[in-house]
C-alpha cells in the first residue's frame, strides 16, 4: 500500500472519529510537521504547541478533507497557516525590556565554531540568511521532497512564483555560499 493511499485511508477513518487512525496519522507525520514549523518560527517550545494545534485541526476537520490534493500537502498547509498565525501573533506582542535583557547571549563557543567546519552546518548557516520565503519554498522542494504544484498549494501562491522565489532562492543561496568561502561540490 502506498503512503498516499494509506493517509487517504487514515483520513477517511479519522472523519469518523477513528482514535487509533489518529494516533497511527501522528506517528506518521509528527516528526515532519515539527520540522516544517520550527524552521518557520524557530522556537521549539512554539513548535511542539503548534504541532499539537496541527493534530488537533486534523481531527477536527478530517471530514474537510477532499482529496483534491496529496494528504501531505493537505497537512502541510494547516501547518504553515499555524505558523504564520503565530508569527503574526507574536509581532503583535509588546516588547519586554526587563525579558530581552535577561536572555543569554547565544553566541557560539569556541566548540561550536569547531563543529561548524563541517559543510552541512555550514549550508544550513547559508539557508538561515535567505528570506523567510526563500528558506521555504527551499525546505519543501528538497527538505519535503514537494512538487512546484504542491507547494503552491501548502503556501497558496501561483506556481509561477513558486518557480521564480526558487529560482532566485538558488541564486541567492549560491551567492552566500560562493561569499562564505564554501564551494558547491561535496568532497
Amino acid at each position: 500500500m502506498t503512503a498516499t493511499k494509506d493517509d487517504r485511508e487514515l483520513l477517511a477513518r479519522l472523519a469518523k472519529a477513528d482514535q487509533a487512525a489518529l494516533r497511527s496519522y501522528i506517528t506518521r507525520h509528527q516528526l515532519r510537521v515539527f520540522r516544517f514549523i520550527i524552521r518557520c518560527v524557530k522556537n521549539e517550545a512554539v513548535a511542539e504547541e503548534l504541532t499539537n494545534e496541527v493534530f488537533m485541526d486534523v481531527w477536527r476537520h478530517a471530514s474537510k478533507y477532499e482529496g483534491r490534493s496529496q494528504p501531505v500537502t493537505w497537512l502541510l498547509s494547516i501547518a504553515h497557516n499555524r505558523a504564520i498565525s503565530s508569527l503574526r501573533k507574536r509581532r503583535e506582542e509588546a516588547w519586554d525590556d526587563d525579558k530581552a535583557g535577561s536572555l543569554a547571549d547565544e553566541g557560539d563557543d569556541p566548540e561550536v565554531v569547531a563543529q561548524k567546519t563541517d559543510k552541512s552546518v555550514q549550508l544550513r548557516a547559508c539557508l538561515e540568511q535567505l528570506s523567510a520565503e526563500h528558506k521555504e519554498i527551499i525546505d519543501l522542494v528538497y527538505y519535503h521532497e514537494m512538487s512546484i504544484a504542491e507547494v503552491s498549494e501548502v503556501i497558496g501562491i501561483p506556481e509561477a512564483t513558486v518557480k521564480t522565489r526558487m529560482f532566485y532562492a538558488r541564486k541567492k543561496l549560491s551567492d552566500i555560499m560562493k561569499a562564505n568561502g564554501i564551494d558547491r561540490g561535496w568532497p
